[in-house]
């Protein structure tokens, strides 16, 4: 029997571990999934979805149960902190990317047709010759018009992987027979550099959108290239700006800072401090600077502007910023999902941190706009309310606060006409952008015509457009009265924007708006002190 033994041992061994093996396999575990399962409270969660997926007494989409409960997570947090679904994904991402593949075109749907609203600047449909009004009725011999396809199915039909071709036929106005354009599908910038331009003989602008990842590529050109044309102060225009990639914030800072000044630096959890210097000689560290931020300048702008007011580079103009000072890296939860969660703080170099208070809940902390507003902090400096706590002395003397946002340099009040602001969401809100595309298509063969300098010279708003566009809003049920008397100058200075940045883009469109801009008027006025 002991000789049997000695036999049959290794040999239950071996058929244990083959056992082991082929049920490790089926099962699929993840070493991850083994940490994580030894907490109580994680198989707590996991156990109540196992029960209401296999005993609950009605069938139930426990996917959506589980999007809820991040969320819930994820809401008791911080603000921040959020939750990116599997089908939200991949437009977020493409948002941040810089580009996307596909033709290159907005376009509007109407009445079941794709219309071309414009080619996009850099995209192979604005290489071919495809242009605003252009009607897309088939797309590899599939019909696109009249079916009913909602936007992003006609979206779809357009897009598809870099280098495949999509053969389109296209109805143009003034031409009998359908033009055919073999488009070869590539990348098509996403541009976050709005505008680059001349504001005077010697000093440049420069609009940034957002931090996306070509931002500082896109900076470095526009930066050069009025270097050339004379700049020798540059206007860095970062409001409205809600952030993005901090990489490209440093990148952009480090042209303005000189090198081993401190940029930032960020505290997580345990304490642990990760600084970031400026390292590289910049294109502008002898130039004079303004970096404009108001109310709604967050995370990357912030970051910019407090370093460059930390370190006494430049001037920052305009309001108080958003006050967003956290760190969030983006995880994926293994089913395409994935959570930006907030890692760390960051602060800048004097040591403040501008995270303004979320203790009363995010409904607040995203209101703090009306409170802002109500308190008088946007039309007056005096009503800013600092905590004498967080006071900090820059190097060269300036006294900054953190405990919310980075407070300007050189104050400049909202514009406290109501009417003037309702115009403003009209037009950034997009109510504006349909009317004057409508307008656009009544004379298209006309406007198509036209180069920047004919634009404009000869277009003038009429009295009859602005009437026309009031109809539009009582019919798109957008209740706001605009008395022509009071409001014609503004008016007619927005349609012409909009209608400049549906021709001829978004750097077109800007300077038109910039024209009478309150503080561009003081940023002038700044740069020809000595």
């Amino acid at each position: 029997m002991k000789g049997r033994n000695k036999i049959y041992t290794p040999l239950l061994l071996s058929i244990a571990c083959a056992l082991g093996i082929i049920l490790g396999a089926r099962l699929n575990f993840d070493t991850t999934d083994q940490l994580f399962s030894s907490n109580p409270k994680k198989q707590k969660l996991n156990r109540l979805i196992d029960y209401i997926d296999y005993e609950y007494v009605d069938d139930v989409n426990t996917d959506s149960i589980v999007d809820v409960t991040v969320n819930k997570i994820l809401e008791n947090l911080d603000p921040h902190s959020v939750y990116i679904p599997k089908d939200e994904y991949a437009q977020v991402t493409e948002n941040m990317k810089g580009d996307f593949v596909g033709i290159g075109v907005s376009f509007y749907n109407v009445q079941d047709t794709i219309v071309v609203i414009k080619a996009l600047e850099g995209g192979p449909s604005e290489q071919l010759g495809i242009r605003g009004g252009d009607r897309i009725l088939y797309a590899n011999g599939t019909r696109l018009f009249n079916r009913g396809i909602n936007n992003d199915s006609l979206t779809n039909q357009l897009k598809g992987k870099e280098n495949t071709k999509v053969t389109l036929k296209i109805l143009r106005k003034g031409i009998v027979d359908l033009l055919t354009f073999k488009v070869k599908r590539g990348k098509v910038p996403l541009k976050s550099v709005d505008a680059a331009y001349m504001l005077t003989d010697d000093l440049g602008y420069i609009k940034i959108n957002r931090f996306a990842e070509t931002t500082y590529d896109e900076f470095k050109k526009s930066i050069r290239n009025l270097k050339e044309k004379g700049a020798t102060q540059i206007v860095l225009d970062l409001r409205g700006n809600p952030g993005g990639y901090l990489s490209e914030a440093i990148n952009i800072a480090d042209e303005f800072i000189k090198d081993d000044k401190l940029i930032l630096f960020t505290k997580n959890k345990s304490g642990a401090i990760e600084e970031t210097y400026a390292q590289r000689e910049g294109d502008f560290e002898n130039g004079k600077v303004f970096v404009l931020i108001d109310e709604n300048s967050a995370s990357a702008s912030e970051v910019v502007a407090g370093a460059l007011q930390d370190n006494d580079v430049g001037t920052i103009v305009g309001r108080r910023s958003y006050g967003k000072g956290l760190v969030q890296r983006e995880m994926g939860l293994g089913d395409g999902s994935a959570v930006r969660l907030t890692i760390a703080r960051y602060y800048t170099p004097t040591g403040r941190s501008i995270q303004k208070p979320y203790d009363n809940g995010n409904d607040a902390y995203f209101k703090d706009y009306m409170r802002r507003y109500k308190n008088g902090e946007l039309n007056s400096e005096d009503s800013i309310h600092v905590n004498d706590s967080l006071r900090y002395k820059t190097p060269g003397g300036k006294i900054v606060y953190g405990g919310g946002g980075i407070i300007p340099d050189v104050f400049v009040p909202k514009n406290t006409d109501s009417e003037k602001e309702k115009l403003t969401l009209l037009l950034r809100g997009g109510y504006m952008s349909r009317y004057v595309f409508d307008l656009l298509e009544r004379k298209r063969e006309y406007y198509n015509t036209l180069s920047k300098e004919d634009f404009k010279k000869n277009i003038e708003i009429t009295d009859e457009m602005l009437k026309d566009f009031n109809r539009y809003l009582y019919q798109t049920n957008v209740r706001i009265n605009l008395t022509l008397e009071d409001h014609k100058p503004l008016l007619e200075k927005y349609l012409k924007a909009e209608m400049a940045q549906q021709l001829f883009g978004s750097a077109v469109f800007e300077r038109y708006l910039n024209e009478d801009d309150r503080i561009i008027k003081k940023v002038v006025e700044l740069s020809k002190q000595k």
